[in-house]
């Protein structure tokens, strides 16, 4: 589960220039600007990632000007983004542990403080166009498809070591699955089952591809128990439509045969055979670290533009071969989100 909020070690800190009142402390992969003299080098904080939502108390009042949100799914709060100052880039929110009187003197380095301080995971409403409606959560075999983000742990980077991996194009849209198991077929959005009475658009598109039919042949052909297909869902209405399409698209990012994360080459087989539409796979390489050493080096090679001109949303990168990692509790995994595109659509 994501850290939205804990205890972290500032390890850097560094001037801003021509700036008189704030400077930047870096935590884990992140950098933000704090008020100058706030901290020091490995004084521990309470960090707080980007996309959390913070709750009406008064340690955060001073963030009403600025981050005040209020929605009928969410309610109240500070939702925290990625912003500028003084032409530097703050991602997330720094401050003292001695500001919370809630946090005892027991905290431990990496301790997740999330639900101890209230805070959620910001969420943008979903479009009408995307959904439809819910006949429940989602069924066992489709999980929830949130990347880790390589700030958030930056040791990833060294977990690709000596292996071969791919980087593909992280899609802007919705992320939407479907998938077959014993109780049937099933077309989900990020976090709902939907129906199939006409109000989904997915499901509509799903429809006119006859995905259903040759996934369930294919099911039959394979002996499998179960198969679950995820991807993004871009196009008119979604997400501004960044890619700038003119009609919806699906473009998978993740297959799992009986609950297992398949590699590159089987993916790109079963899209072939289903024939769907994979995200773009912009480079296969080996040895992740040797060429991009540092989160910084990943942050550049994320920059780029969508085919018809949109800012990307940033790249994806994975093993070609699922591999278990202990720091993230599954599939060696992570995205880097492009900071020019955050500063642009965020």
């Amino acid at each position: 589960m994501r850290k939205l909020a804990s205890i972290q070690r500032i390890w850097k800190i560094e001037p801003i220039e021509g700036a008189d009142k704030i400077e930047l402390a870096y935590v884990l992969g992140w950098q933000c600007v704090v008020n100058k003299g706030q901290f020091k080098p490995m004084d521990l904080a309470v960090y707080f990632e980007i996309d959390s939502f913070l709750p009406i108390i008064p340690e955060f009042d001073f963030l009403r000007s600025s981050s005040y949100r209020k929605t009928d799914v969410m309610g109240e709060g500070y939702r925290l983004k990625t912003m500028r100052f003084r032409g530097q880039i703050s991602q997330g929110l720094l401050l003292p542990v001695t500001c919370f009187a809630i946090i005892n003197d027991k905290q431990n380095l990496g301790d997740d403080v999330t639900e101890l301080l209230g805070v959620k995971k910001w969420e943008i409403e979903e479009r009408a166009t995307t959904g439809g409606t819910t006949i429940g959560t989602l069924p066992y075999d489709i999980p929830h498809t949130n990347e880790t983000r390589v700030q958030a742990e930056p040791g990833l980077i060294e977990e690709f070591s000596g292996l071969e991996y791919y980087i593909s194009t992280k899609m802007d849209g919705s992320s939407h699955s479907i998938g077959i198991d014993e109780n049937g077929f099933h077309v989900t959005g990020h976090n709902y089952e939907y129906k199939d009475d006409g109000k989904s658009s997915f499901y509509e598109l799903v429809k006119s591809l006859n995905i259903q039919e040759d996934m369930q042949n294919y099911v039959e052909e394979n002996k499998l128990s179960t198969l679950t297909i995820q991807g993004e869902f871009c196009g008119p209405g979604i997400q501004q439509n960044r890619l700038k399409l003119v009609r919806p698209e699906w473009y998978v990012f993740t297959i799992r045969e009986n609950g297992k994360r398949v590699g590159l080459m089987r993916m790109q087989m079963i899209c072939e055979n289903l024939h769907l539409q994979m995200v773009p796979i912009e480079e296969v390489g080996y040895d992740l670290p040797s060429k991009y050493a540092s989160v910084e080096d990943l942050l550049a090679r994320a920059d780029g533009e969508y085919p018809k001109g949109g800012k990307k949303e940033g790249i994806v990168i994975r093993p070609t071969e699922p591999v278990y990692s202990e720091l993230i509790s599954g599939s060696l995994s992570m995205k880097v989100v492009s900071n020019k595109y955050l500063l642009k659509n965020d």
